[in-house]
């Protein structure tokens, strides 16, 4: 039967059982559309490393034999739209059946689950063949069970894959060593220098301009340094190895505004659109340990692996558990709108200035950035996590649905009541001022809580929790910081819940 398969932007696996072999009856359709460029307003930098992979992609299967349909953004045939395009196709190629990948964001998955019942020839869905899991692995592991707790679900995957393990005990006699991962990086030990795998795409960023595609952020096309291929991926997990990973577990937390990237892989990019699997990666680190154990502690190797294997896949699988209600939680009831800085970086306040303007120009911000800069200022700043989510799908390469929803609806913003995370990760300018040196240079002193020249932050902080009392002050993990709160002189906090109103009311002004 002729069969037409769809590949969606982020299905670039070339390992995937679909490709052993070129067919002369398979078609294989991808495509660039305005559907997918404008559902959020979305980097520059992502919409070209997508589009770019795609190409890549979509030129090596031609290589290999294989018959590929591609339609660029910019050109006047192409619809746009998914369901109109495939259709199109069914019916110009004569199609007799139709197959996909599962899509791993919901939005895409019931469109295409609707568009094949409408469809009167035979249709089939297979796996991407990428995850460790499948969607329904965790609902199915903690049924039963009061709470999700990731650590108990790491450890399952430890065991079930063989992963860091001596027998049946893991590597080093325990299984987290979160608590030796967050030092501060104080310009020591060297950073090596930034891997480079520059490319010229003024071409594509002239024809995704000439579509009228609105994207934010900047770029420089000439020198573009995404890892747009499954062989500059594997080169840049190799660097990594060699270069990062002795010190990544110790400064993974870690801020400064002198380093963009530190130890980390930014590998993130290449694993969402599947151009290289996670088994590999995590394969590959720990073949690399365990050949370079004179060189590495086994600290820096779990705390990677913890989160591929780990906190990757627990995300997805909290995706599919919840979803689609997930996207329209928001436990603690906040509606303010999302400061307009976040789409400039013009404030007063160096760690959101540094965190944010580094976004807007590289399309990238470590998971620390994220969560306890942008994020936490986000959530002590009242602001509905429907524009929160916006932004930073919008804002990072590596952000599709199925990944960042959970990350930041439930891990930043504590929209989700406790799903993902026991307790809202919120903290006042002492955490920043540990991890980084953004508070040096700051016009803000991070240990004064009100008056001039105090940090934001502080009044922020004491102000969230005085306005989620009824929400929060049950939550065994809130206990001390209640203590604390209800210890305070009722003239400081009615100081510093007027000061946050001023932050919040007038962010412009900070």
């Amino acid at each position: 039967m002729k069969t037409l398969r769809l590949v969606l932007g982020d299905q670039l696996n070339r390992r995937h059982s679909w490709f052993e072999q070129p067919r002369k009856d398979v078609i294989y359709l991808m495509a660039e559309m305005r559907q997918e460029t404008d559902y959020v307003t979305h980097h520059i930098q992502k919409v070209v490393a997508f589009f770019i992979s795609m190409r890549t992609f979509s030129d090596g299967l031609r290589e290999d034999g294989h018959r590929v349909l591609y339609h660029r953004i910019s050109e006047a045939e192409n619809p746009q739209n998914l369901p109109e395009l495939i259709r199109r196709t069914i019916r110009q190629e004569s199609i007799e059946r139709f197959e996909y990948q599962l899509p791993d964001e919901y939005r895409l998955d019931r469109e295409l689950a609707e568009l094949c019942d409408a469809l009167s020839i035979p249709t089939k869905a297979y796996d991407t063949e990428h995850f460790y899991t499948s969607r329904e692995e965790l609902a199915d592991f903690f049924k039963g069970k009061k709470q999700l707790v990731m650590e108990s679900f790491y450890r399952m995957m430890r065991k079930k894959h063989g992963v860091l393990m001596d027998g049946s005990q893991p590597v080093g006699g325990q299984w987290n060593y979160d608590r030796q991962n967050r030092k501060t990086w104080k310009g020591t030990p060297a950073i090596p220098r930034e891997f480079i795998s520059e490319k010229d795409v003024s071409s594509i960023v002239g024809e995704i301009r000439e579509a009228g595609v609105e994207c934010l952020g900047s770029i420089d096309p000439e020198h573009f340094n995404w890892t747009t291929s499954a062989a500059e991926a594997r080169a840049l997990l190799e660097y990594f190895c060699q270069k990062l990973l002795p010190h990544f577990g110790d400064y993974q937390d870690a801020m400064h505004t002198e380093e963009r990237y530190l130890f980390h892989s930014r590998i993130s990019f290449a694993l969402n659109a599947k151009l290289i699997g996670p088994r590999e990666v995590v394969d590959t680190v720990e073949s690399y340990y365990r050949s370079h154990k004179e060189q590495l502690h086994i600290s820096e190797v779990e705390g990677f692996v913890r989160q591929i294997l780990g906190w990757r896949e627990y995300m997805r699988g909290i995706y599919w558990k919840e979803m689609p209600a997930y996207s329209k939680k928001n436990s603690l009831e906040n509606q303010r709108p999302l400061p307009d800085f976040f789409w400039t970086g013009k404030t007063g306040m160096n760690c959101l200035r540094r965190t944010i303007t580094q976004s807007l120009e590289t399309a990238y911000a470590h998971h620390i950035q994220r969560l306890m800069i942008t994020g936490n200022y986000a959530l002590l700043a009242l602001v509905h996590p429907d524009a929160v989510d916006r932004w930073y799908l919008g804002i990072y390469a590596d952000a599709v649905e199925w990944v960042q929803l959970p990350n930041t609806r439930g891990m930043s913003q504590f929209a989700d009541g406790g799903i993902v995370g026991t307790k809202p990760y919120v903290s006042s300018a002492n955490y920043i001022h540990k991890m980084s040196n953004y508070c040096t240079d700051c016009q803000y002193d991070p240990k004064k809580r009100v008056g001039p020249g105090a940090c934001p932050f502080n009044a922020l902080y004491w102000n969230f929790l005085h306005e989620k009392r009824e929400q929060l002050s049950a939550n065994p993990r809130m206990g001390m910081m209640y203590r604390l709160l209800d210890q305070k002189d009722p003239e400081e906090l009615n100081a510093l819940c007027e000061r946050a109103a001023q932050v919040i009311e007038r962010p412009g002004d900070f």
